[in-house]
């Protein structure tokens, strides 16, 4: 079995956004941060806060990301005020 840690790296962030898994995987990796349970020991000088790392990286990287695209996507959307037949303003919002 071949490991790549690019193939990793694109399983996570297709987790992530993934809206039916997203959530789950925010909660596990923040647990998996605060348990004393790890990959690689955290006793171990350099090597026990790699994977800590890596893993609060990519959760920042990606949750930042989709943030951001939620809050452009909010931006992105217009409303138009057209008036009807009997003067009243109607609000009319595009299909996403």
């Amino acid at each position: 079995m071949n490991f790549n840690i690019h193939s990793l790296h694109n399983w996570y962030r297709s987790l992530l956004q993934n809206p039916k898994y997203r959530w789950w995987v925010v909660a596990a990796s923040v647990v998996y941060l605060v348990s004393p349970i790890d990959l690689v020991p955290d006793f171990l000088p350099f090597a026990g806060l790699v994977d800590d790392t890596l893993i609060i990286s990519l959760l920042v990287a990606e949750v930042s990301q989709i943030a951001k695209a939620k809050l452009q996507s909010k931006s992105n959307r217009v409303t138009v005020n057209k008036t009807d037949v009997s003067g009243q303003v109607v609000d009319v919002q595009p299909i996403q």
